[in-house]
């Protein structure tokens, strides 16, 4: 193979390098667009820098510059230094063809644990043996580029391992061609090559991923929150709708026989919306706290108004605020299903405070029909209305959404038909054993 034909293998070796950087640069260029897209959709300014951004992923671009290790034996091949250089001239572009297509995938995780990813870099190993025993010299720091190379399709536990062996066998390799100073030289920059490349890489992609968790979870806590808030506006609207409607009903008509008593219908519904502003407002801030006394003061009056005798019993020891509020959201939703669908004409809300657990039982003789189930201490629980019409309420977001938090507290929820006609819903809920021993136990309290 003469001079000129040296260098036209080298002049392809060389467009090939360079088409592939050029692939390479396109794609960290549009890498670099949407980031600048994303950045300017969240509302960046472009004159403030991104810190929290990583920057593209890196690519196979980024260990391309090493292959300038190789000019040493380029530079012998055209100086007619290298014996057989046909050998050499071709050895050469095939060594740099296998680099390009190792580093280039290793990338990627499963194009870098591919089978044929692991064969292009045992080709290599089988290619800088075969060129360092025949050439030596400068032919030995393809050892170092076959450790980078190494590192960077092998990542894992085995690497250690793997890396010492490659640094051993160059350092074997070199001691034959060259003897111990060209072995030490070479065994070390092949072990350091391997270790520092597969720790860099393996750093940027764990921090990569950590990243890509870190918006994962904050994507599921904002669908938590607003979920939360979901239920939240659902109980509050869902139950204070009703009570204005039912007052509303009972002023109409009270109305043409008793103005007075229509005016206080009209001033409970007054009193009512204006505390459903408060609960809103509160509501969004994340800050309102349930009340059981309240919710069974407002239970109450909105049985009344729909001509629902209420009887409620509560007994036991007071309440944590948690246990309150909990059992106060119970109260709220089984009392509005009562009023739009039960159909009922008496409503008895019972609770019991044990040394360890509460439970509170909403119970109607409505001549509605419904089912439920549910599994005491676990959360599970389903039901439907009690009415003849569909009870969102039972069957929908309602209970449900008791169920949920009940069962985040450790309780339990169930809904369905009362062994003597009507509807039940039963709520069970722990109770801290500091809390209660502490307290004295309340009388019965009865309807006024």
């Amino acid at each position: 193979m003469t001079w000129r034909q040296n260098v036209r293998l080298r002049v392809r070796t060389c467009q090939s390098a360079r088409s592939e950087w050029k692939a390479a640069r396109d794609e960290w260029k549009a890498e670099y667009e949407r980031s600048k897209a994303a950045r300017r959709a969240a509302g960046k300014k472009p004159g403030f820098p991104d810190t929290d951004h990583p920057g593209p992923p890196p690519t196979g671009f980024t260990l391309l510059p090493w292959l300038l290790l190789g000019l040493g034996a380029f530079s012998n091949l055209l100086q007619g230094e290298t014996p057989n250089p046909w050998i050499g001239g071709l050895g050469l572009p095939v060594f740099n063809s296998l680099y390009i297509y190792v580093t280039f995938r290793s990338f990627d995780r499963v194009k870098r644990e591919s089978v044929s990813t692991r064969v292009a870099l045992g080709l290599m190993g089988l290619l800088t043996t075969g060129l360092a025993l025949g050439y030596g010299g400068d032919w030995l720091t393809f050892f170092p580029l076959l450790g980078l190379a190494t590192g960077a399709a092998l990542r894992g536990r085995g690497l250690g391992r793997t890396g010492l062996l490659l640094a051993l066998y160059a350092g074997a390799i070199a001691y034959v061609r060259g003897g111990w100073d060209d072995a030490t030289g070479i065994g070390y920059a092949t072990f350091i090559s391997s270790m520092v490349t597969a720790a860099i890489l393996g750093l940027s992609e764990a921090v990569r991923e950590l990243r890509a968790a870190r918006e994962e979870l904050a994507r599921r806590a904002v669908e938590k929150e607003r979920l939360r808030f979901s239920r939240d506006l659902h109980d509050l609207l869902g139950h204070t709708l009703s009570v204005i409607v039912v007052k509303s009903e009972a002023a109409r008509r009270l109305a043409p026989r008793d103005m007075d008593a229509a005016l206080g219908q009209i001033t409970d519904i007054e009193s009512v919306g204006r505390q459903a502003l408060t609960e809103i407002r509160e509501a969004v801030t994340g800050y309102r706290e349930g009340s059981l006394a309240t919710e069974l003061t407002r239970a109450r009056s909105a049985l009344s108004a729909a001509s629902v005798q209420p009887v409620v019993r509560q007994s036991g020891a007071p309440l944590d605020p948690q246990s309150e509020a909990l059992l106060g959201w119970v109260v709220r939703e089984a009392v509005t299903n009562v009023v739009r669908h039960s159909r009922a004409s008496r409503c008895e809300i019972t609770v019991e405070g044990a040394a360890e657990r509460v439970r509170l039982t909403v119970t109607d003789n409505g001549t509605g029909t419904g089912t439920g189930t549910g599994t005491t201490g676990t959360g599970t629980g389903t039901g439907t209305g009690t009415g003849a019409d569909t009870c969102e309420g039972v069957g929908g977001t309602g209970l449900k959404g008791l169920t949920e938090r009940l069962a985040a507290a450790g309780g339990s929820l169930t809904a369905g038909p009362a062994p003597r006609g009507g509807f039940t819903v039963t709520a069970d809920l722990p109770v801290g054993a500091d809390e209660l021993t502490a307290a004295t136990p309340g009388a019965a309290r009865q309807p006024g």
